[in-house]
């Protein structure tokens, strides 16, 4: 998909917003929420004549309250029949009735009519301030060495009902390009997600970030330090974004246990390459289950397992050169991985105080046509490792410190290793606007030809509007 500048983006949006056409159905739908209001109101106050009167009418049918008695020459004549019993509970049934009903046009009209027609809209934006003491060449990165900002996210999220059966969302993302700094947006999810199917069943449809391990399907400024896991970009290629179905199931058990399976034409980055004609196995499929444990009233436990298949590849990424001069295209993508959360939250004199400990362990075995520098061809499978493990002590309301521990083999090389060491410290000013200090020393062994590297990065992270994900612990 083609990427539009930001700009003209808001160029678009602020010409329609302005169009003629836009404000007269505006308009109209503005005058008919006038009217009728006007008529709410016309209704409750006749309603409310109306029960007046009756009140009126049931003083004056009410028997007189008895008296002293009266010589018989002072007893005046009975007018007419004394109303009876079941007269007057059928006039109090009637009043009741009337007053409720006014009351229901009452809270009517209280709810935001202007909400009906909009779904509930936020802005998520964060910029990264860093320092790194390597070049770009000389770390592998796909930023800037020496002083960087980054405006990596600015999202705009819309979620609503369809309809009693089914929710839907979109997020719109401006990232910003690593060499010209431009933002551009993308649709980065638009997906509708049912509500109601039978049997503990959900399904989720369109263009979303797949269900795999704990950290891949959740966005950047959610994680629980500044960058994403290199184990992650290197073996999915960041976020698992798709274009495809996933269907989850809960199991009908007092146990927690989910299942989730789903199938794409793309899982993460680089997307495949379809050709001109995409058979079945050129698809993507995947799947994950989960369960949860309390091992103690202070302590839970999930675990989780993952697993992704793409049968057929044509070449997703291109033509992989290598250090020695060989050239590797891949033909088949296999990654399996397993997952483990482990929470200690004190439920006795907790003051928003909890340990966290998560780990993901991945194993990379794709196929690949290799091309050897003298000419000679053969398909080998290639397997790698890597993981991400750290751990976050929330000591305060505002105050959270952490430590992240990287290890990766290289997806083509698994000679070829990486270590990593991250302490953070992150800052929530509210629910809203969050800080995060972050230094990462990277270092690399002789075989990748990268040399080490020292970073510092500020995190500034905002929300504006609704927003459903909120600042998670995951």
């Amino acid at each position: 998909m083609k990427r539009v500048p930001v700009s003209i983006l808001i160029f678009g949006v602020s010409v329609l917003s302005t169009a003629p056409g836009f404000a007269q159905t505006l308009e109209d739908r503005i005058k008919i929420l006038e009217d009728a209001l006007k008529k709410q109101e016309e209704t409750i106050r006749e309603q409310k004549a109306l029960i007046e009167e009756l009140k009126t009418e049931m003083k004056q049918m009410q028997p007189p309250a008895p008296q002293a008695a009266a010589p018989p020459s002072e007893i005046p004549p009975p007018a007419g029949p004394a109303p009876t019993a079941s007269a007057l509970d059928q006039m109090q049934e009637k009043v009741q009735q009337l007053e409720d009903k006014v009351g229901e046009v009452v809270e009517a009209q209280k709810k935001d009519v202007v909400g009906i027609f909009n779904p509930a809209i936020g802005l998520v934006t964060e910029t990264i301030f860093s320092y790194r003491s390597k070049g770009q060449q000389q770390t592998g990165s796909d930023r800037l060495g020496g002083w960087d900002v980054n405006l990596r996210t600015a999202e705009l999220n819309l979620a609503g009902s369809v309809d009693p059966y089914a929710r839907a969302y979109a997020v719109i993302n401006a990232s910003a390009d690593a060499a010209t700094g431009e933002a551009t947006a993308s649709v980065e999810e638009a997906a509708i997600q049912t509500t109601s199917l039978p049997w503990n069943l959900t399904l989720k449809a369109g263009r979303f970030f797949g269900e795999f391990g704990r950290l891949a399907y959740i966005h950047d400024h959610e994680l629980p330090f500044v960058n994403r896991p290199l184990v992650l970009d290197e073996y999915i290629g960041g976020e698992s974004r798709t274009d495809g179905a996933q269907l989850n199931y809960l199991f009908p058990i007092p146990h927690y246990v989910s299942l989730t399976a789903g199938v794409g034409d793309g899982f993460g980055s680089p997307q495949n390459n379809p050709g001109n004609f995409r058979g079945f196995g050129g698809l993507n499929f995947w799947g994950r289950a989960s369960t949860y444990f309390d091992l103690t009233p202070d302590v839970s436990f999930e675990p989780g397992v993952s697993f992704l298949w793409n049968p057929t590849t044509l070449d997703r990424g291109g033509v992989l050169v290598q250090p020695d001069g060989s050239t590797l295209t891949e033909r088949e993508r296999r990654l399996l991985g397993t997952d483990l959360y482990l929470r200690y939250y004190p439920l006795r004199n907790n003051q928003f105080q909890s340990l966290t400990w998560g780990t993901e362990f991945l194993y990379s075995d794709n196929l690949y046509d290799v091309t050897a520098p003298d000419g000679s061809m053969s398909r080998n499978f290639i397997g790698s490792y890597g993981l991400y493990s750290y751990l976050a002590y929330k000591f305060h309301r505002q105050w959270t410190a952490g430590f992240l521990f990287q290890w990766l083999q290289n997806a083509q090389n698994k000679h070829d290793q990486t270590f990593s060491y991250s302490p953070y410290i992150t800052w929530a000013l509210s629910h809203w606007n969050q800080l995060r200090l972050q230094y990462t020393y990277t270092t690399h062994n002789a075989v990748s030809g990268l040399r080490d590297d020292n970073a510092v990065y500020l995190q500034w992270a905002w929300i504006i509007g609704s927003h459903a994900h909120g600042w998670q612990e995951r």
